[in-house]
Parts: structure tokens; C-alpha cells; sequence
């Protein structure tokens, strides 16, 4: 089965189908956030985010199945669809990241447990804390660091 699942560069033409990932996985995995905010994050990820950070997607065939963003060593977006969670989506986009895009550093809502222990399985650590997200709202995010592993 995994064989279908290829990484690449997606086009300006996918940022729909990535925005609707981007969504998917928020309302599955996010459920602190209001309605109203979740609507305008999607504005902001589809119209800014996306294209200030260098993107890799995860396809299965022709189907977006997760991507992620990095921008000056960090993960700044790591999200897969819900129905592909589980299945090495994001460990193969985190992989990519760090190993070919050099990414050392991300930040997590603290109110998303799942993914703060995926991060934690796959190598990196709590080194600080903010009360608010990146736009100020009162969602507490957890800074984390990729842990040095001796060669």
C-alpha cells in the first residue's frame, strides 16, 4: 500500500486541495478552535501561508493525502488528511523536512495532544512556551526542537 504514496512539490493549482487538507485535519484534530476562526485561518493558509514556506505534499495517485512547510528550519505546517492518519503520512513528511529541507525546530498547539506525542515520538522536545498562537489568540502553543542524535 505504500507504495502508492509519493512526495512532491505541489503546484499553485493544488493549494485548493491543500487548503482542504489543511481544514479536514484541523476540524479533526482541533476541536478547541471555534468555527469562525478555523474559516479564517483557511483564508490565511490558501492566500499567505502557503506561499511563504518551501511545501511538500504526499500524494496517493492524484489525491493530496497530507503535506507540510518549512521555512527557515521550522515546520511551520504539518497536516494530513484524517482518513490518511496512521498510515506514515507524517512521518515521511516530517522525515523529508528535517533530512532535505533541514528543519530543526516546529510549533504545536498544546491543546493537540496528538500531535504533540507524535512529535515527541519522532525525536523532538518541549524548549519553551508561548500563551498565544501566531495571531495572538489564546491558544498556547509549545515550541519544540529536533533532539541531536549522536552519528
Amino acid at each position: 500500500m505504500h507504495s502508492a504514496l509519493t512526495l512532491q512539490t505541489p503546484h499553485l493549482s493544488d493549494y485548493p486541495a491543500l487548503a482542504q487538507v489543511w481544514e479536514d485535519s484541523v476540524r479533526a484534530t482541533h476541536d478547541f478552535l471555534p468555527d469562525a476562526y478555523i474559516t479564517l485561518l483557511r483564508e490565511h493558509v490558501l492566500h499567505k501561508y502557503l506561499d511563504a514556506v518551501m511545501l511538500v505534499c504526499c500524494k496517493d495517485r492524484q489525491h493530496i493525502c497530507g503535506f507540510a512547510g518549512v521555512a527557515n528550519g521550522r515546520v511551520d505546517m504539518l497536516f494530513v488528511a484524517p482518513q490518511y492518519r496512521g498510515r506514515g503520512v507524517g512521518k515521511r513528511l516530517l522525515r523529508y523536512a528535517i533530512d532535505e529541507l533541514n528543519a530543526q525546530y516546529l510549533d504545536v498547539n498544546e491543546q493537540n495532544p496528538q500531535a504533540l506525542g507524535f512529535y515527541l515520538h519522532e525525536g523532538f522536545e518541549v524548549i519553551g512556551r508561548s500563551e498565544t498562537d501566531g495571531l495572538g489568540q489564546p491558544y498556547p502553543l509549545l515550541h519544540m526542537k529536533l533532539i541531536p542524535t549522536a552519528l
